[in-house]
């Protein structure tokens, strides 16, 4: 059984106020989705990459790919219409290479600080249950709205978990829930965890980090830098 990263970079992100795609945007000199690439390509466990790219940029990637040496990357899908779409494409990609039982990792190219413990408990669940999500415990209060400006009600966070990716699940799982969800009428559910329960399927959780943070505005800009700085102050003192 082998593992595929399957890396989502098809959004053009507005909400960061820049000319280039968030996932291109360059932090000490690297792209944010070489950070990315990079912890899928230093995983002992990861045989494959395949990356679903926004319109325009596949050669750029392909260049970004040589330049940093992500060796494992075996092809570059154009993005979709939307999320559902860019998945279904980097599946059918996969499909058309590995064997049914082959599991793939699908992650946001925004949430370059995924670490090794988080991909490998991913693919320990997925393994054990069929299927994984990384998340996170809810430790803030929820509140629930009906016009967008006002609450009269709570939600437990007790029962309430954040989800995250990577999520995982075998290339046949991934082939006939996109499959069954066309024939449904189910065309654009936001993420593979999304259109499980949207399904019916039962979803099995890994872990996830507070750090696994996912770039979509310029706050969270920030706070990746301020990690990567953390995390040279750390080499250093070793």
């Amino acid at each position: 059984m082998k593992q595929i990263a399957l890396i989502i970079a098809g959004g053009s992100g507005q909400r960061m106020h820049q000319d280039i795609p968030k996932q291109f945007l360059n932090v000490y000199d690297k792209p944010v989705i070489i950070y990315t690439l990079e912890a899928f390509q230093r995983h002992p466990c990861i045989d494959g990459i395949v990356v679903v790219c926004v319109e325009g940029w596949i050669q750029i990637l392909e260049a970004y790919c040589r330049q940093f040496g992500i060796t494992k990357l075996e092809s570059i899908v154009p993005g979709g219409e939307n999320g559902q779409d860019s998945i279904r494409a980097g599946v059918g990609d996969i499909a058309s290479r590995h064997e049914p039982v082959d599991l793939v990792l699908i992650h946001d190219a925004i949430r370059p600080l995924v670490s090794e413990e988080i991909i490998s408990d991913c693919i320990r669940v997925a393994r054990q249950y069929g299927n994984a999500v990384s998340v996170v415990p809810c430790t803030s209060a929820m509140l629930c709205t009906r016009d967008g400006e006002s609450s009269d009600e709570q939600i437990s966070r007790d029962n309430l978990k954040v989800t995250q990716t990577p999520q995982c699940a075998s290339v046949e799982t991934l082939v006939k829930a996109h499959r069954e969800a066309l024939e449904r009428g189910i065309t654009n559910t936001v993420a593979t965890c999304t259109l499980f329960i949207e399904l019916g399927r039962r979803l099995h959780f890994s872990l996830g980090s507070e750090k696994n943070i996912k770039l979509t505005s310029v706050d969270d800009l920030e706070i990746f830098e301020a990690l990567l700085n953390a995390r040279k102050a750390e080499w250093i003192k070793e």
